[in-house]
């Protein structure tokens, strides 16, 4: 059986005509909060910061910046859309539509990595513009944005279908997203905790992906890319059985 692509590309048409609708939220949100980590960390503090590995102290929190910015970005797009699918009620149209259950994870996710291309392109820009940042390789930036979109467009669906309320919709941005961003080393370095404190980062899966896009971005690395990227890789494929086998069993669609 082939790929149903008009089927494919209607998911997309569909999702992207409702991303556009609130460009505002989806887009000038996190342009906004970029460009105000720019201000207060080249600007105002600039001058009493030190430098990093050789970079200004707003170099080095970019990559971290523009990396929350596209977790938060992906995430809530796959999780809005699959909840709102399912309390409109027009998820059953998909669901017996000629579409396979991999057809609907992808096309979800078309429109993820559009979402996030976009926010992390413009961030990136707003920081090149102000002379905030650089790029050291872009096909390592551009395999984070992409890599990093699809594991938390898939963790974004299965909080999605796991859902009951819009409150339990966002309680990973509150409690776990934000929080473990924040202690994923955007802002510090591991040399600046004490020793007892470096398990911290390394069992945090955040402290990779801003490891890995600061990497690309300046060149500073903490940790190998060679595991950042295989951590990553990992993470796709066990999120991506998980949503196909919930996706298989019709949990949160069906019920």
């Amino acid at each position: 059986m082939g790929v149903n692509w008009v089927g494919l590309g209607t998911i997309v048409r569909r999702d992207v005509q409702r991303m556009l609708r609130v460009p505002i939220q989806v887009f000038i949100a996190p342009w906004s909060s970029a460009l105000l980590f720019i201000f207060v960390f080249g600007y105002v503090l600039g001058g009493t910061m030190r430098t990093i590995g050789g970079h200004k102290y707003i170099e080095f929190v970019m990559p971290g910046v523009l990396m929350m910015n596209i977790i938060t970005a992906a995430f809530l797009q796959s999780s809005s859309a699959i909840y709102f699918s399912r309390f409109m009620r027009f998820v059953e149209e998909m669901l017996v539509a000629p579409l396979s259950y991999l057809e609907m994870v992808v096309g979800s996710l078309t429109t993820v990595v559009v979402r996030a291309t976009v926010t992390g392109l413009g961030i990136l820009i707003l920081g090149l513009g102000f002379g905030a940042t650089t790029i050291e390789s872009w096909p390592l930036f551009v395999f984070w944005i992409v890599a990093v979109s699809i594991i938390f467009g898939l963790a974004g669906i299965l909080v999605g279908l796991w859902s009951k309320s819009f409150e339990q919709l966002n309680m990973p941005v509150v409690f776990f997203l934000t929080p473990l961003s924040m202690l994923g080393g955007s802002f510090f370095t591991m040399k600046m905790l004490p020793d007892w404190l470096h398990w911290m980062l390394w069992a945090n899966p955040f402290f990779y992906f801003i490891n890995g896009i600061r990497g690309a971005m300046i060149g500073v690395d903490e940790a190998p890319q060679g595991l950042s990227i295989a951590l990553t890789l990992l993470m796709i494929a066990a999120l991506g059985g998980l949503v196909w086998r919930l996706f298989s069993r019709g949990y949160g669609l069906r019920e």
